[in-house]
């Protein structure tokens, strides 16, 4: 399903922004504006020292480039719209998908708590702490030596109680030296919106998040 939150409207895809009209009146009332002006202008000049030709050739040459502009971003704004539109109706594909975040939050299905991490490089050494969300020790996993990338691990949850989702905490050394790590938590998207033209994603686990924090879809 697609998000009620969404701010962007995907009925926009097949027509023109409903700012349009609004936009194009506001160029409009300008030109005119600008025409009055001039008229008037014309119609008060001294006629013993009547306006240069090259002023005014200047001076609607300045409005035309001032309309030419507003509707170039007029249209940078309609297919920013209509972007942000379609990338919504995509990223519907991703509902009921499982994907990977950054995140030391462990996926708790009651008997079993699941989390990833990723190895900037070889390790002779991981170790995992698991937590409590208030930082109590709960219980440590020997992952040994492990190669650069990803690593999942699952720690035994049926003593935790139900419904709360463990943390971890990843040491990792290469001779003597630590390796640095990123957390990884597996999450499932419910849905997909957009909100200030950024598409986000709402996760399980997780809650709103945006795209770009995907690493992995899995």
């Amino acid at each position: 399903m697609i998000s009620s939150t969404t701010n962007t409207s995907i009925n926009t895809l097949g027509g023109a922004s409903p700012t349009a009209p609004a936009a194009s009146s506001d160029t409009t009332a300008s030109q005119d504006r600008f025409l009055k002006l001039l008229v008037a202008q014309l119609s008060n000049q001294d006629p013993m020292n009547p306006m240069d030709n090259a002023q005014m050739t200047s001076q609607m040459a300045q409005i035309n480039t001032v309309t030419g502009i507003q509707q170039v971003n007029d249209t940078l704004k309609n297919m920013s719209t209509q972007f942000n539109s379609m990338q919504v109706l995509q990223g519907s594909s991703l509902v009921g998908r499982e994907v990977m975040i950054e995140s030391s939050t462990m996926s708790n299905t009651g008997s079993v708590a699941s989390g990833s991490l990723a190895l900037s490089g070889d390790a002779e050494m991981v170790k995992v702490d698991i937590l409590s969300p208030g930082g109590q020790l709960l219980g440590s996993l020997n992952l040994g030596a492990q190669k650069a990338g990803q690593v999942s691990f699952d720690w035994d949850s049926s003593a935790y109680p139900p419904g709360n989702n463990p943390v971890f905490k990843v040491t990792a050394t290469q001779g003597g030296n630590s390796v640095a790590n990123t957390p990884m938590a597996r999450d499932k998207v419910l849905a997909v919106g957009s909100e200030n033209g950024t598409m986000t994603v709402q996760l399980q686990l997780q809650g709103t998040q945006a795209y770009s924090a995907i690493k992995a879809i899995l």
